[in-house]
């Protein structure tokens, strides 16, 4: 593999503090000169909360190297010119406050966690039957924090879709749009890149749908029916300090 792209919570960090091997992980792909690319689908912090967060923790890494689905969210209203009705967590309510300038013509959803309210939801529903369309920053189905399982975005999402019969556009893993992204900010073939993570369906599959090589790691939100759906041209280790075995560095 000629680049390296790792999810961040449940993979290289848990409850804040770095998993065993994730620095040395990222200091030895330095050392060699391999691109490595920081991925989350996080819709609770923006961007330069989670680069100073991870800067603190001990990983050198530049603004670049961190790819997060709402930076990717933003850039995608951008392209396409949206102004969006915004149902997301108020930590990453200023990424899109700019853009909703006049009426909506789209809605974005992402983890707004408490703000998932019957009323919040409702005016989804209905700006979405009005033919808006619907995008999704995410569509992970949980995540894993304090030591639980918790209900993401994803299920919330679906409820949006099915209601109005339409199906949204995911910016976030496990789109394969994303996973293209993210293969060209480093200028290398999709094969030539490894997608690895805790996540099977957004880490792992989307990774192989986009045409990229996928190893799930057994830490995280990971559970034991994960290994029997786990696709035989994917990968599978114990944690991210198993990783250097798997690619051969010596």
């Amino acid at each position: 593999m000629q680049a390296l792209f790792l999810d961040i919570n449940g993979l290289l960090v848990e409850d804040g503090l770095p998993i065993a091997g994730a620095l040395q992980l990222v200091a030895r792909a330095r050392q060699r000169g391999v691109p490595i690319r920081l991925v989350t689908n996080t819709a609770t912090k923006d961007h330069a909360t989670i680069l100073a967060e991870l800067r603190g923790q001990g990983f050198e890494l530049s603004a670049a190297e961190l790819f997060t689905a709402p930076l990717a969210t933003r850039h995608y209203l951008i392209r396409h010119r949206l102004r969006p009705h915004a149902l997301v967590h108020p930590a990453i309510a200023a990424s899109f406050a700019d853009l909703a300038v006049g009426q909506p013509n789209c809605v974005v959803l992402g983890d707004a966690r408490d703000g998932f309210t019957y009323g919040a939801l409702n005016r989804v529903f209905q700006l979405v039957q009005q033919g808006m369309p619907l995008i999704g920053i995410g569509r992970n189905r949980y995540f894993r924090e304090g030591g639980q399982l918790l209900l993401d975005a994803g299920a919330f999402l679906q409820a949006i879709e099915w209601a109005c019969r339409v199906e949204a556009v995911v910016i976030g893993k496990p789109a394969t749009a994303f996973f293209l992204e993210l293969v060209n900010s480093v200028g290398l073939p999709a094969g030539d890149c490894l997608m690895v993570g805790d996540d099977l369906e957004a880490d792992v599959i989307g990774a192989l749908a986009a045409g990229l090589a996928g190893c799930l790691v057994q830490t995280g939100k990971y559970r034991p029916p994960d290994r029997e759906r786990l696709p035989r041209e994917a990968s599978l280790i114990a944690s991210v300090a198993d990783l250097p075995a798997l690619l051969g560095w010596s």
